[in-house]
């Protein structure tokens, strides 16, 4: 009888070690040991545990729904399961699979916005249009992670964020000194368009304030080519003009509260979507004795001019 106890005991042991052994190598090894394709997996809304195990097994992603289960209960992961769609393949073990599903993660798309593009631009480069009202100016350029299957609106507020984001260390500062957020991303959006870099953004700042504050017109070039390039109606109807075209002198009449030759003070709103080196050179703009600057098309710099004398002369010999 001892024997047969024994015998039993040791048999169940073996039972036990054979079924933990199943379940290693059914939780820790692929289904398939050969590399394989990934293949977009979509876990929909509201789907529970079953579920996913169940499409997964259906899919060839897994080998046993069953292991998958206990997987996410041992994890106590069971309400930590997303929605969203993952490139998945037999070749990633169930704990992997179920790792990428708990942490959410999903397929991305990785999109980068330049400094100083347009909200078209924008829209083209996504392949969305974006809803809402005056976000010229204030889609944040970075990059960004985006899912498959993003909206307008969720890029959007993933934008704006991270403009709000981006601003808050000088929102005080900005009220603190009587302008607004406006005014402020209006002027970088020019200075984002007419210079390149940092410290002759911050001069052109200076001479662009000081024109403003003795009523004396911008006559920023980059707001005629707005019209032209993104503004598809005006009260002209001016028809949108190709990269490259140059600016001509009926252009600078084209009666738009854009244009800055025409109408004194700031623009409408911005022209592009400026980044923080020209919101901060908006801020902090460099007082000069200089009244107007010149970008050469040969990318020499910018000139600046005290006088407009000199500001003739520097378009002669560099605009020619």
């Amino acid at each position: 009888m001892r024997k047969m106890k024994k015998f039993f005991g040791v048999l169940i042991l073996f039972c036990l070690f054979i079924l933990i052994i199943f379940i290693y190598q059914g939780i820790y090894f692929p289904e398939s040991f050969k590399w394989e394709r990934e293949k977009l997996f979509l876990i929909e809304r509201g789907e529970n545990l079953f579920q996913i195990a169940e499409n997964l097994e259906k899919e060839g992603l897994i080998k046993n729904k069953f292991l998958f289960d206990l997987y996410i209960f041992i994890k106590g992961a069971q309400r930590k399961l997303q929605a969203g769609e993952y490139f998945l393949s037999p070749s990633e073990s169930i704990d992997r699979i179920a790792e990428k599903i708990i942490s959410g993660d999903i397929t991305k798309i990785v999109v980068t916005i330049p400094e100083g593009w347009t909200q078209k631009q924008i829209e083209e480069r996504i392949g969305l249009k974006l809803p809402g009202e005056n976000l010229e100016g204030f889609l944040f350029p970075d990059t960004y992670q985006f899912p498959l299957r993003v909206s307008g609106e969720e890029v959007v507020k993933k934008m704006r964020d991270n403009f709000d984001k981006k601003l808050a260390p000088y929102r005080n500062e900005i009220s603190g000194a009587g302008l607004t957020i406006s005014e402020i991303i209006t002027m970088a959006s020019l200075l984002e368009k007419e210079v390149k870099t940092k410290e002759d953004k911050e001069i052109v700042s200076g001479i662009l304030w000081k024109r403003l504050e003795n009523n004396v017109p911008l006559q920023v070039d980059a707001t005629i080519t707005y019209i032209l390039r993104y503004k598809t109606t005006n009260p002209e109807g001016v028809a949108p003009r190709p990269y490259g075209a140059r600016i001509s002198k009926e252009d600078l009449q084209i009666d738009s509260p854009y244009n800055t030759y025409k109408y004194l003070g700031l623009p409408l709103g911005p022209i592009c979507n400026p980044g923080l080196d020209s919101i901060l050179a908006a801020m902090y703009p460099e007082d000069s004795g200089f009244w107007y600057y010149l970008s050469p098309w040969d990318d020499e710099g910018t000139i600046f001019s005290e006088t407009l004398e000199k500001h003739n002369i520097a378009k002669e010999k560099y605009l020619r």
